[in-house]
C-alpha cells in the first residue's frame, strides 16, 4: 500500500502519512519520542486540532502510542505469529514450543454454564455445564498482555480433572485433553472476527481507544467427529499475523483438443 495520498486528500491524513514515512524510513526508531504536539503543529503549519487528529490516525493503527505525563512514542512493531495448519504437529514434535516468550496465567478454571456464542459452535444447549480454562498471556521481557482467551472443554471426560485447576498444565492442553479423553485431534477450524474490543477486552490488553483486535474461534474435533476442545483468543489486531501455509490442489486435467483430420 502506499502513503501518496495526493493533494486532495485531508490535510491530517497528509501528516499521518508524512509521519508513517517517517517511521518506516527509520528517522523515528520503536520506543523514540515524538516530537512534542505543539513543534509538529508548527512544522506542518497546523492548528492542533489537525494535528491531534493525525495523531490520532497513527495511535488507531498502533503505530504510536501516549504514556500518560511523558509523551508519544513509537511502538515495537514485533508481531505474534500464528500457524494455525501445522499448530499440532509442530507442539508434538517439540514441547519448548508451548512455553515460547510468553508467559501464560490462568485466571480461572472450573466449571460453568457454557456461553451462548460458544453453546452455538458446540451444538450444545446454552447453559450446559462444561469445564472452561481461562488464561492471560504476557511478553515475558516486556510484561506486555499479548492475548486472553479460554478453553471450553466437555465435563463428561474433563469434569473433577486437574484442568479445573487454576495452574498451567504441565504440556499442551490438547496433549492433556488426549490423555483424558483417550481420542486424538482430528480435524480442526478456526473462524476469525476483526472487530472492536469490549471495554474489558481493552482494559485487560492494555489497548488505545479505537484499536481493534482479532478474534478466533478455534474447534477440535475427534475422528468421530466429537468436539474435544473449542478455544477462543483475543489478539490486538496490529500485534498478530496470522500465517496460513497449505497445499496447492492441482486443477482438473483440460480434455484434448480435438486433433485435426
Amino acid at each position: 500500500m502506499t502513503d501518496d495520498l495526493g493533494a486532495k486528500a485531508p490535510k491530517y491524513l497528509q501528516i499521518a502519512a508524512q509521519l508513517r514515512r517517517e517511521v518506516r524510513e527509520g528517522k523515528f526508531k520503536p520506543d523514540n519520542r515524538l516530537p512534542a504536539e505543539t513543534a509538529l503543529a508548527e512544522r506542518f503549519r497546523v492548528s492542533p486540532i489537525t494535528l491531534r487528529n493525525a495523531i490520532g490516525v497513527l495511535r488507531a493503527e498502533g503505530l504510536i502510542e501516549s504514556r500518560h505525563g511523558v509523551g508519544t512514542f513509537v511502538r515495537e512493531s514485533r508481531r505474534l505469529h500464528r500457524r494455525s495448519r501445522d499448530r499440532y504437529g509442530r507442539a508434538r514434535k517439540d514441547q519448548r514450543l508451548l512455553t515460547s516468550h510468553l508467559r501464560h496465567e490462568i485466571v480461572f478454571a472450573g466449571r460453568v454454564p457454557v456461553p451462548a456464542h460458544i453453546a452455538e459452535v458446540m451444538d450444545i444447549e446454552a447453559g450446559t455445564e462444561i469445564v472452561v480454562r481461562r488464561r492471560n498471556l504476557y511478553d515475558r521481557e516486556t510484561g506486555k498482555p499479548e492475548e486472553i482467551g479460554a478453553s471450553y472443554i466437555p465435563a463428561d471426560f474433563a469434569a473433577g480433572t486437574y484442568l479445573e485447576e487454576p495452574t498451567v498444565v504441565p504440556k499442551g492442553l490438547f496433549l492433556c485433553v488426549e490423555d483424558l479423553s483417550g481420542k486424538r485431534y482430528t480435524t480442526a477450524r478456526d473462524q476469525w472476527v476483526a472487530r472492536l474490543p469490549t471495554a474489558d477486552e481493552a482494559a485487560a490488553l492494555a489497548l488505545p481507544m479505537g484499536a481493534p483486535v482479532m478474534h478466533v474461534i478455534h474447534t477440535a474435533r475427534a475422528e468421530d467427529g466429537s468436539i474435544l476442545e473449542v478455544s477462543e483468543s483475543v489478539w490486538p489486531a496490529d500485534r498478530i499475523m496470522v500465517i496460513d501455509d497449505y497445499q496447492v490442489e492441482p486443477t482438473a486435467t483440460e480434455p484434448e483438443a480435438p486433433s485435426e483430420v
